[in-house]
C-alpha cells in the first residue's frame, strides 16, 4: 500500500489539531473550575445538573416567599399585640366605671377617653403593611377595612373574607392575612359596637342600666380578647412553621449544592495530571510531525 506525502501531512495535521483541542478543553475546564462545560462533555450529568439547578431555583424562590410571609405575619402580629393591650386597658376602664361613687361628669370623662380608644382601635384595624396594603381588608387591599358612620358612630366592614396566600414550600400555601371582620367582629361579638354602646351609656346621666351595660361590655370584651388571642396563636403557629420550613430549605440548598459539585466540579489533581500528559503528548507529536513532514524521496538518494 502506497501512502503519499500529502496523506501523511494531512494525517499528522489532523492528529495535532485533535491534541490541541483536547489540551484547550482541559485548560478551559481548569479555568472554569468545571468538568462539564457543555452538554456534549457528559450528557447524563448535564441533564441531571439542569434538573437540580431548576429545583435549586424553586427552592430559593420558596425561601424568598417565606421571608415575605414572615414579614407580613409579623406585621399583623405587631398590630394585634397593640389591639390586645388596648382591649385590656378598656376592660380596666369598664371595671373602674362600675364605681358607684362616680359622678356623671367623671363617667363623661371616661366616655371621652373610650371614644379616643375607639378611634385608636379603628386606626389599628385599618393598618397598612410595608407595601401600603390594608392588612385586614381581605383581597381588597386598596380599601380601608372599616369605615365609621359620622352620624351614628357605627363601624362597618368594607373588606371581604379573602385570605392572601403565599407558596412557602412545594406543597404548602400559607395564609398571610386575616379578614378584619373575623378579627374584630368575630367570636360572637363586635368590639366596635361594644365600645359604642359603652360610650353612649357613660354619656347618659344617671345610673339606670349602667350595671347591665357594664356587665355586657365586660363579657363582650372578654370574647373580643379571646378572639384576638386565638388569631395571634394561629399567627405564632405559622411563624414557627416558617422557621421549620426555612431549616428544611437550607438543608435542601446544601444537598443541591453538593450534588451539583459532584456532577460539575473539576478534580484539580486529575485535571493537572491530564494537562501535563497532554502537553507532553502534543510536544512529541509536533516534533514527530516536523520530522515526518520534512521527509521525501530525495532524502534517500
Amino acid at each position: 500500500m502506497r501512502i503519499s506525502t500529502q496523506t501523511l501531512f494531512e494525517t499528522g495535521a489532523a492528529r495535532l489539531s485533535e491534541l490541541q483541542s483536547g489540551l484547550a478543553r482541559t485548560q478551559q475546564q481548569i479555568s472554569a473550575s468545571r468538568r462539564v462545560l457543555t452538554p456534549a462533555d457528559d450528557p447524563v450529568a448535564a441533564a441531571r445538573a439542569l434538573e437540580i439547578t431548576q429545583s435549586q431555583s424553586i427552592n430559593t424562590q420558596h425561601g424568598v416567599n417565606r421571608q415575605s410571609a414572615k414579614s407580613a405575619l409579623g406585621a399583623v402580629e405587631g398590630t394585634l399585640s397593640g389591639v390586645t393591650a388596648l382591649l385590656q386597658d378598656v376592660k380596666t376602664t369598664v371595671i373602674a366605671a362600675g364605681n358607684a361613687t362616680l359622678s356623671d361628669t367623671e363617667r363623661g370623662f371616661m366616655a371621652t377617653e373610650l371614644r379616643g380608644r375607639l378611634d385608636e382601635l379603628l386606626g389599628m384595624a385599618n393598618s397598612r403593611d410595608a407595601l401600603g396594603n390594608y392588612q385586614f381588608s381581605g383581597f381588597q387591599t386598596a380599601t380601608p377595612a372599616f369605615s365609621k358612620d359620622p352620624a351614628t358612630g357605627a363601624v362597618r366592614y368594607d373588606g371581604d373574607q379573602g385570605q392572601r396566600l403565599m407558596q412557602v414550600d412545594s406543597t404548602r400555601q400559607m395564609a398571610v392575612s386575616s379578614p378584619g371582620q373575623a378579627v374584630f367582629q368575630g367570636g360572637g361579638q363586635d368590639v366596635f359596637a361594644t365600645l359604642n354602646a359603652l360610650i353612649v351609656q357613660l354619656e347618659t346621666s344617671g345610673t339606670a342600666g349602667l350595671d347591665a351595660t357594664l356587665a355586657t361590655a365586660n363579657g363582650d370584651l372578654d370574647l373580643a380578647l379571646n378572639n384576638v388571642l386565638t388569631v395571634r396563636a394561629s399567627i405564632g403557629s405559622r411563624l414557627q412553621e416558617i422557621d421549620a420550613l426555612d431549616n428544611a430549605g437550607e438543608d435542601r440548598k446544601l444537598q443541591y449544592s453538593q450534588t451539583l459539585s459532584e456532577l460539575q466540579d473539576l478534580d484539580y489533581a486529575q485535571a493537572l495530571t491530564q494537562l501535563s500528559q497532554q502537553q507532553l503528548t502534543l510536544e512529541a507529536a509536533q516534533k514527530s510531525f516536523v520530522k515526518t513532514s520534512g521527509l521525501s524521496l530525495f532524502n534517500f538518494l
